[in-house]
């Protein structure tokens, strides 16, 4: 398998799964740093904005777990 295709293959590979894992929990924190932020000016329509990128990012780490599991032992880096 050439190197290309294993780049190409890497977004579908449990080592791809989890870095897509970390970069969305690592947006996490800049959506806790908008809750608190919108709390302390008690703007409404910020936290709702907040509220709604929070549920979006557990939905993905949901998403890409359920992927993580169906992957198993086929993983494209290692076949």
């Amino acid at each position: 398998m050439s190197a290309l295709n294993k780049a190409k293959g890497f977004k579908k590979s449990k080592s791809g799964t989890y870095l897509s894992m970390a970069t969305t929990a690592f947006g996490a924190l800049g959506v806790a740093k908008q809750i608190k932020k919108a709390r302390a000016e008690q703007d409404t329509l910020r936290l709702v904005d907040a509220t709604v990128s929070a549920v979006a990012i557990v939905t993905g780490l949901a998403i890409l777990y359920r992927e993580l599991k169906r992957l198993g032992d086929d993983d494209v880096l290692l076949g």
